[in-house]
C-alpha cells in the first residue's frame, strides 16, 4: 500500500523498504519546462484546467482500449462519468519537461534508415504514435514519420483514433517498424501515423513530436505491445524494469533496471493491482497526523503533472492543512516548491495547490510527488517502486 502524508506543505510517502540492485541499462536524458506558474509567480489558472481535461480524455481513451482488448470494463472506470463525452468521430536519453510540466521528453529513432523525433515517455498510456507524412491538421512544426523513406515500415491495415473532450481527435494509420531508445532496438513495434492530431497535439501546446507510452498492454489502442515490453520479450534488456528522475536538472528514464547513481537508500515497493495502469493503492494522505483520506485506488502518472483526486477527498485533504506539523524523518518528501503553483492573482495571499479535484473515484498520481522521488517500474514482478533522490 501507499500512504501520502502532508505536513508543513510537503507530502510524504511510506511504505515497506526493499533492496533494488542495480542492473545494466541504459539512460534517455530528458527535459523540463514549466508553464504551470508564470514568471511573476502566478498560477496559470488556463495551463492547470488544460492538464485536468488532458487526463480526463487520457484516461477515456485508454478505459475505452481497455473494454476493447479485454472484454471487460475496467474497475475504475464504473464511476467515470466522461466516457460518454460527445465525440467528433468514432471509432539513459534526456528528458524535458513540456506541456506545462505535463510532458517529460527525450528522444527516439524510428525505421530504416532512422528518422529522429522527440517523444512524451508517459506512464499513463501503452501506444507510441507520431505525427506522419500525410499528416495535414495541427501537425506543423512537428517532425513527420515518412513511411514511406523507411524499409522496415509494413502497414497493419487498422486505423486508430482517439478522441478528447473537445470534439477533436488524433487518428491516422497504425504501422509495425523498427524503434531505437538509446542503444536499445525493438523490432515489429507496433506504431500509429497520424493523419489528424488534435488541437492539445499542435505544437504550441505539445512540444514533442509524439507521445511513447509505457503502461500495460491491456489499454493499448492498438491492442499489441507497447514499446519497453517489446523489449523485453525480444530480450534486448537485463530486467524487466525502468525507472524515472524527473526533475528540473538531471533527470532521465533508465531502461532495463535502475541507476544506482540517482537514489539513496532502499526502495519502498506497491504491487500492482490491476495489470492495465501502473495502479496500486493508496491507503491514506494524511495531514497533521491525521488521514483525511481512506484507501483508495492511484494510478502513477507521468505524463500528467498534477495530483488530481475525487472531489471528496481532495476538500477533505485541504480542510486538514491549517496547523500541520512535520513528518517523520523516515518519509519522502515534497516540498513546497513542488506543491505549491504561485499565487491565485496578483497581490492574493492564497496559493494554488498541485492537488486537484475531478469526477473521478481514484487518484492520479503525477509528476508533483514523482520529481521528488526516484521511481522504478517493474514488468516482471508488476510493482512500483519509490526511493530518495540522492
Amino acid at each position: 500500500m501507499l500512504t501520502i502524508v502532508f505536513l508543513l506543505s510537503a507530502l510524504h510517502l511510506l511504505s515497506s523498504a526493499t533492496p533494488v540492485e542495480q542492473d545494466a541499462g541504459v539512460k534517455i536524458a530528458i527535459h523540463k519546462r514549466s508553464l504551470l506558474t508564470s514568471d511573476d509567480g502566478l498560477a496559470n489558472i488556463e495551463a492547470l484546467i488544460a492538464q485536468i481535461l488532458f487526463a480526463r480524455s487520457k484516461y477515456q481513451n485508454t478505459f475505452r482500449a481497455y473494454q476493447r482488448n479485454t472484454g471487460e470494463q475496467h474497475p475504475l472506470a464504473i464511476d467515470f462519468p466522461f466516457l460518454n463525452v460527445t465525440k467528433r468521430d468514432t471509432g539513459p536519453e534526456p528528458l524535458t519537461e513540456e506541456q506545462g510540466g505535463a510532458l517529460w521528453q527525450g528522444a527516439i529513432s524510428v525505421g530504416t534508415p532512422a528518422q529522429s523525433f522527440t517523444v512524451d515517455f508517459d506512464t499513463g498510456s501503452s501506444d507510441l504514435f507520431l505525427p506522419g507524412s500525410k499528416c495535414t491538421t495541427n501537425c506543423k512544426g512537428h517532425n513527420p514519420y515518412d513511411t514511406s523513406k523507411s524499409t522496415t515500415a509494413v502497414d497493419r491495415g487498422k486505423k486508430f483514433s482517439l478522441q478528447y473532450g473537445d470534439g477533436s481527435s488524433v487518428s491516422g494509420e497504425q504501422y509495425s517498424d523498427t524503434v531505437t531508445v538509446a542503444r536499445l532496438t525493438g523490432t515489429r513495434q507496433a506504431l500509429g501515423a497520424a493523419t489528424t492530431y488534435s488541437t492539445g497535439f499542435s505544437s504550441s501546446n505539445f512540444p514533442p513530436d509524439g507521445l511513447l507510452g509505457m503502461a500495460y498492454q491491456s489499454i493499448s489502442q492498438y491492442n499489441a505491445p507497447p514499446f519497453f515490453q517489446t523489449l523485453v520479450s525480444q530480450g534486448k534488456t537485463t530486467q524487466p524494469i525502468f525507472a524515472f528522475k524527473l526533475a528540473a536538472a538531471g533527470s532521465e528514464v533508465f531502461l532495463g533496471g535502475v541507476n544506482a547513481a540517482l537514489y539513496t537508500g532502499s526502495f519502498t515497493t506497491v504491487p500492482v493491482t490491476t495489470q492495465a495502469y501502473w495502479q496500486v493503492k493508496l491507503d491514506s494522505v494524511t495531514a497533521n497526523s491525521k488521514a483525511s483520506v481512506g484507501s483508495i485506488p492511484a494510478i502513477i502518472d507521468t505524463g500528467t503533472t498534477l495530483i488530481i483526486g475525487d472531489n471528496a477527498n481532495v476538500k477533505k485533504f485541504y480542510a486538514s492543512i491549517p496547523g500541520s506539523k512535520d513528518a517523520s524523518k523516515t518519509a519522502f518528501s515534497i516540498p513546497p516548491s513542488s506543491f505549491n503553483l504561485g499565487r491565485a492573482s496578483v497581490g492574493s495571499k492564497d496559493c494554488v495547490g498541485s492537488i486537484v479535484g475531478d469526477d473521478m473515484s481514484f487518484w492520479i498520481v503525477g509528476d508533483r510527488f514523482l520529481e521528488n522521488v526516484y521511481t522504478s517500474f517493474d514488468l516482471g514482478k508488476n510493482q512500483v517502486g519509490f526511493a530518495a533522490l540522492k
